[in-house]
């Protein structure tokens, strides 16, 4: 394929031919005048030095010159097919922890330091793919929207830190709920969250958002920053230590990775993957239209009871998979003679 962007610019082709004329033109009146006053033989007297070569080259170059500048401003374009196309890649938010806890250095050169050191190798690996930041501590906030531009997304992440935030803690829950609105709902591309944390200061709300965005096709990975031996927080001063941070009593607070809370954050499929049986609403059926299956984990998807006084119709997406699903009236139920009875047995 080849185009001319800019072709009204090429009407500046005359200007070269012009010049040439008047350059010609020059050169004859030139030669004409120093015949009528002077013979051959005197002018090289007087002028040894003369050249008739190099006005030939200065007029050729500046020729050359002007045209490069024309061909420029037309912008001519080969070799490529302008397509329209649907995006197939993959969005990811990463949700950062810049509580205090991530200022402890039992991982080099700090924890906070070394969670964008690995979120940026993540982001150099990437190719087409749209990206997201949100940082959290006591409270999440959104940092990135979902971007194609990785240059931006790496001078944000660079700019992060632990004194973003005024409220302390590690509230994975908002950072879960956050990052689940960056996701757009009407695209069928895959989604990740990768949370990196130390995992510390949770609250049991993070395994019910986790549970939420798994239904909303939502695969989260955690990344955990520390070790499980743990370090003191240290109170720097223009890069000096001056002390660690201590609790009410005068203690030292001694930060430590809680490994296991965070895989658990990342097993909700794995875990009905070991369950026999669901419990599920009518309400939350109907609203959310979760699939409940194990997906990314290995192993037989348990069997669902959904308690509803009306029957469903089956073109919701729990009822198109291999879980058995058995809908139950939960007014005549008996929980103990019709559903653990039947979990015991198995």
């Amino acid at each position: 394929m080849y185009e001319l962007e800019n072709i009204s610019w090429s009407w500046l082709f005359l200007l070269i031919i012009l010049i040439s004329i008047l350059f010609i033109f020059d050169r004859a009146w030139k030669i004409k005048t120093q015949k009528l006053f002077f013979s051959k033989s005197n002018l090289e007297r007087l002028s040894p030095n003369i050249s008739n070569l190099k006005p030939i080259i200065k007029i050729f170059f500046m020729i050359v010159g002007i045209s490069m500048f024309i061909i420029a401003m037309i912008n001519p374009k080969i070799g490529t097919k302008i397509e329209t196309f649907q995006r197939l890649g993959v969005d990811i938010v990463f949700a950062v922890d810049v509580s205090k806890s991530m200022l402890a250095e039992d991982i080099a050169p700090s924890r906070i330091e070394k969670s964008k050191q690995l979120v940026g190798q993540v982001i150099n690996n990437l190719g087409g793919d749209r990206i997201g930041i949100v940082a959290y501590a006591g409270k999440a906030f959104p940092q990135l929207p979902l971007t194609t531009d990785y240059s931006s997304a790496k001078m944000f992440l660079q700019n992060m830190n632990t004194d973003m935030l005024s409220s302390q803690g590690t509230a994975i829950d908002e950072a879960i709920r956050l990052s689940s609105t960056y996701f757009d709902q009407d695209q069928s591309t895959e989604r990740l969250l990768f949370i990196v944390s130390d995992g510390e200061d949770h609250n049991d709300l993070s395994y019910e958002m986790a549970d939420l965005a798994a239904k909303n096709n939502i695969t989260i990975y955690s990344i955990g920053v520390g070790t499980e031996k743990g370090s003191p927080i240290p109170i720097k001063k223009n890069g000096i230590v001056m002390s660690y941070k201590k609790d009410i009593n005068g203690e030292v607070v001694i930060t430590k990775l809680n490994k296991n809370y965070l895989e658990n954050i990342s097993l909700v499929h794995k875990w009905r993957s070991e369950e026999q049986a669901i419990l599920v609403g009518a309400k939350t059926i109907r609203e959310d239209d979760p699939r409940l299956t194990t997906r990314d984990w290995e192993g037989k998807n348990c069997d669902i009871y959904i308690l509803s006084e009306n029957g469903f119709k089956k073109d919701y997406k729990i009822f198109n998979q291999e879980s058995k699903v058995t809908t139950l009236n939960n007014e005549k139920i008996d929980f103990e003679k019709d559903i653990v009875k039947q979990m015991c047995d198995k």
